[in-house]
């Protein structure tokens, strides 16, 4: 198993950056893709972003395509989630996620998550 904390949310301007962290701990030597994804109040969780073990394959949702980041630091075990040009739209507690996989799709199926960081872009 995998164990994920997530840090770095808190209140921003809109136009402002926030850094998201993902400190994962566990079966660590074993290849895993990690993801982030947000949930909204009274909406559904979505997806945000992903990248593979070894940060060949990268996905964005439409929404964040231009403003946000996702990279990793493999020695360090800590995937993170550089988010620019904030907007109102993107407050939601946002999730780490990880799977263990060296082959990461669009479609990949996380079974580990972290306990969410709140992020609010404020107008």
């Amino acid at each position: 198993q995998v164990q994920l904390v997530e840090s770095g949310g808190g209140l921003v301007q809109a136009g402002g950056s926030l850094r998201l962290s993902c400190a994962a701990s566990g079966r660590t030597d074993r290849a895993y893709a990690m993801g982030w994804f947000r949930q909204a109040p009274g909406k559904e969780r979505e997806f945000v972003s992903a990248i593979s073990w070894s940060g060949g394959s990268i996905f964005y949702a439409d929404s964040v395509k231009g403003r946000f980041t996702i990279s990793r630091d493999n020695a360090k075990n800590t995937g993170f989630l550089q988010m620019s040009s904030l907007k109102p739209e993107d407050t939601a507690v946002y999730y780490c996620a990880a799977q263990h996989t060296k082959m990461l799709v669009r479609t990949t199926k996380f079974d580990y998550w972290g306990q969410g960081t709140q992020v609010t872009v404020s107008s």
